[in-house]
């Protein structure tokens, strides 16, 4: 009955078509007859941008090829069925109710595919494809927007100027100065180095400040256990080293915990993945299970680290090289936080020739260039042997959408790797790195003061007796 609805107002109603035709495809009808009149329907509309009328629809069924007489005759039924008028209906109901056909059709469609995936009778996909297949078929829906009107929409576009965006900050000074106070939502931003130099150990830093912003921080490791990255977490919150922690008797860490959770309203949720098994399409999945058990939606997520993720587009050892292996994990994750309107934070490993170098560019990515293309804010976390004496590490800007990755392009931050801790130090500390650009005696730069964000609580100032 709704296919048949949906095919006379393709082909009748013109605002209804317009809504609908770039969502609809052969395999959300059924039966031989149903699929070739939209097929000569939607090839009309396509070809001439207008309706078709009923005598080029049965012209264009003459001229199918493969057509038995019974085929023929229950495709003229359909037409006549199509082309015989009634009442008109509400056409906001009307798309509403095709969309949602469409979306049971996708399901249906997916989950079919699935079983004979199942099944071993699939040619073209494994088994590693059902995720993403039932994932794209819960997706679809109809995006009416139709994009900006230049002159018809100034005064949106003046609000737009003039409202604050909402950022997530950092409890590092210069990183909120490079930033202009913190990243936005929709965003991907990656931090690169070197094996041991403190990639995991800043994620789970700023993981910590979001929590005590009293953020729900979704922290995703496909590296280290969940244990050991909360335990990284417990260190640089409760403001005690690593082997102590080991060592701290079991009332005195309920009672920390205690204090910790009275002044914390956030959550923060680790989940563990196999290295190179998860791809967005489990991140998804990992979201719809959060939202539905646990009422839990993040205001950020971490994903350890992005060399170690599987792509939801591209087989594990398929024929492809590395560069666009990796721009194609980038660039899904950068559509997760899009569509699930976060920032997502994650981590690269130089690549060979970094190793050796004291100072790296974006030349340096590991395996693909790919990836600082695709990013929103990409920098390098450097080390020395004398940064690692003075408890320092050297940051540098290689891209910044948010502000001039010319202003503060060097700079260092204090690191403390046994409570895996980062923090700020002197601005005397500052002086002397080659190449930093640190004009702004204060240190802030790109517009940024502190005082934009009155109530930023830094990790270090934690104090849990």
């Amino acid at each position: 009955m709704m296919e048949s609805v949906i095919l006379k107002n393709l082909a009748t109603n013109e605002s209804y078509a317009r809504k609908v035709h770039p969502f609809l495809k052969e395999e959300y009808f059924s039966g031989n007859a149903n699929k070739k009149i939209f097929n000569l329907i939607s090839d009309f509309i396509t070809k001439y941008n207008s309706l078709p009328t009923r005598e080029a629809v049965d012209i264009s069924l003459s001229k199918l090829d493969l057509v038995s007489e019974d085929e023929y005759t229950e495709c003229s039924k359909c037409i006549e069925s199509i082309f015989t008028e009634t009442d008109l209906t509400d056409i906001n109901w009307l798309v509403e109710q095709t969309e949602n056909h469409v979306k049971d059709k996708a399901v249906y469609n997916a989950i079919m595919d699935s079983i004979h995936i199942l099944d071993g009778k699939s040619k073209t996909h494994t088994k590693n494809a059902i995720p993403t297949i039932l994932s794209n078929a819960l997706s679809v829906s109809f995006d009416n927007h139709i994009g900006h009107d230049y002159i018809d929409d100034a005064e949106r576009r003046f609000q737009f100027y003039h409202q604050v965006e909402k950022r997530i900050p950092f409890d590092l000074e210069f990183f909120n100065a490079i930033t202009g106070g913190g990243v936005p939502a929709k965003t991907l931003n990656i931090v690169m180095a070197g094996t041991g130099v403190g990639k995991s150990l800043f994620l789970c830093h700023h993981a910590a400040n979001c929590l005590v912003q009293n953020l729900n921080v979704l922290y995703i490791t496909c590296e280290m256990a969940e244990e050991r990255i909360a335990e990284r977490i417990d260190a640089n919150l409760l403001d005690i080293t690593l082997d102590s922690l080991k060592e701290l008797p079991k009332t005195v860490y309920d009672k920390k915990m205690e204090a910790l959770k009275s002044k914390i309203h956030g959550k923060l949720i680790v989940k563990e993945y196999p290295t190179a098994s998860a791809s967005v399409a489990n991140f998804k999945h990992l979201l719809d299970e959060l939202k539905i058990k646990k009422r839990f939606i993040p205001d950020v997520i971490f994903v350890d680290y992005i060399n170690i993720c599987a792509s939801a587009r591209i087989k594990q050892n398929a024929n492809t090289n590395s560069y666009f292996y990796i721009k194609s994990v980038a660039e899904e994750l950068r559509g997760l936080a899009v569509e699930y309107n976060v920032p997502i934070f994650s981590a690269t490993q130089v690549n060979r020739s970094g190793f050796a170098n004291s100072d790296f560019g974006l030349e340096d990515t590991s395996e693909s260039f790919g990836l600082p293309a695709t990013a929103d804010f990409f920098c390098a976390l450097i080390s020395t042997d004398d940064l690692e004496n003075l408890g320092q590490i050297l940051v540098k800007q290689l891209k910044n959408r948010y502000n001039s990755a010319t202003v503060n392009k060097k700079f260092v931050v204090g690191i403390d790797r046994s409570k895996m801790k980062l923090f700020d130090v002197k601005r005397d500390d500052q002086d002397g790195i080659s190449d930093s650009n640190q004009n702004d005696p204060h240190g802030y730069g790109n517009g940024y003061s502190p005082r934009q964000i009155p109530n930023l609580v830094k990790v270090n100032d934690w104090k849990i007796e």
